[in-house]
């Protein structure tokens, strides 16, 4: 069964690299957070703790970022459309984010996170990216 035309257009198999690319980015981002706010002694006895922490961001990952087009024929090209693409991706992305760890996950949404994740999610985003297309 094909994908949908409109999904169809913002999904193209050059991608795959950048898939992975940005779910390591962000979990990456997520676990240097998480470090400065507990201990490592915490997450070894709290095993479930950071995948609570990734969840609610991935899942508004993979729901925004194929629909804006962060892993479309032209995101795939050159860091010049590649790294505005994933930012603008991430800006609704974490918004979803914040708004399951607000109400469906543990965690709040304050106006001071909310602002760190918008900033740090789109340099992790954007520098991961834009080190992808320097060395490809």
């Amino acid at each position: 069964m094909d994908a949908p035309p409109f999904l169809a257009a913002r999904l193209d198999r050059g991608a795959a690299p950048l898939v992975v690319g940005d779910v390591i980015a962000l979990i990456l981002l997520l676990t240097v957070g998480t470090l400065n706010h507990t201990t490592v002694e915490f997450l070894t006895a709290n095993p479930l703790y950071l995948p609570g922490v990734y969840a609610p961001f991935l899942i508004g990952w993979a729901a925004v970022a194929p629909l804006v087009g962060a892993y479309s024929a032209g995101a795939v090209e050159t860091a010049k459309s590649s790294v505005p693409l994933v930012i603008r991706s991430w800006i609704p992305a974490a918004a979803v984010g914040l708004a399951l760890r607000a109400f469906v996950f543990r965690g709040g949404a304050e106006l001071t996170f909310a602002a760190v994740m918008l900033v740090l999610g789109s340099l992790a985003l954007g520098g991961w990216r834009a080190l992808y297309f320097r060395l490809r």
